[in-house]
């Protein structure tokens, strides 16, 4: 797993110490529809198998686990410092979201999509992201996509074509963000699961995430200079031209 395990681990442990999901007695003296209100407002705390489906779902998006690869429960529930039975609720919220698939006497695997997803993806991207874009954003959102810019470049300068792609996720999660929406940002984090299982055959050209680069920079520069017509004009065509490439990819 991700080196970012052991702060997966602490994450989930922070809610309230513990990662079985017990709820601590409330203190002695609180008024009873205090304790009620309060119980009322655990419910929207995610639980534990969110927090490791979320996992999952951005080492999916890192490019950590890659299509096809079997994932074993026992081994991530070590790993994350959970039980088995949660690590089975979070394979069932993904394989919800067609991120994994059960294959009876085998096990889960890391799904692997094809030509026909990608046109949805595509579709879904279409209507967030420009959208997003159009909106334009706080200075602090704004500030997010460009530090994915420079992220970028500064995996290419580095040859890091794995830090080239993560950069490229987070560019387009930072456009998201900018309409500052959890629905949109929790919908958007299954959309770049889904691109970087589909990217995956498209990177075995090394140079596929550096002929990105140029078109994140003018997308950011026109973000950034209030041009917001513009930045959703170039955001489309260059949606348009991705998804193009990977049909071809997918295609041949």
């Amino acid at each position: 797993m991700a080196s970012s395990d052991a702060e997966v681990r602490s994450s989930i442990r922070a809610g309230n110490g513990t990662i079985s999901g017990a709820r601590p007695n409330p203190p002695a003296g609180v008024p009873g529809d205090v304790q009620r209100g309060a119980a009322r407002l655990r419910v929207v705390v995610p639980s534990v198998a969110d927090r490791v489906a979320d996992e999952l779902r951005l080492q999916l998006a890192e490019g950590v686990l890659l299509p096809g690869e079997r994932l074993t429960e026992s081994t991530i529930a070590e790993d994350l410092g959970v039980s088995r039975n949660t690590v089975r609720e979070a394979f069932a919220e993904l394989a919800g979201e067609r991120l994994v698939v059960r294959h009876p006497n085998r096990g889960v695997f890391v799904a692997s999509l094809d030509a026909a997803d990608i046109h949805d993806v595509y579709t879904v991207r279409r209507v967030i992201e420009v959208s997003a874009i159009r909106g334009g954003g706080s200075t602090d959102r704004v500030a997010a996509v460009r530090a994915a810019v420079e992220e970028g470049k500064l995996a290419a300068a580095a040859n890091d074509d794995e830090g080239l792609g993560n950069a490229n996720q987070h560019f387009h999660g930072a456009i998201v963000a900018l309409a500052e929406s959890r629905r949109l940002d929790t919908i958007m984090s299954q959309v770049l699961a889904e691109m970087r299982l589909f990217f995956h055959k498209a990177t075995v050209d090394a140079n596929f995430y550096r002929g990105y680069l140029k078109d994140n920079e003018e997308i950011c520069a026109a973000l950034e200079a209030g041009e917001l017509d513009r930045a959703g004009d170039l955001l489309l065509a260059y949606l348009d031209r991705s998804e193009e490439k990977q049909a071809a990819v997918h295609e041949g």
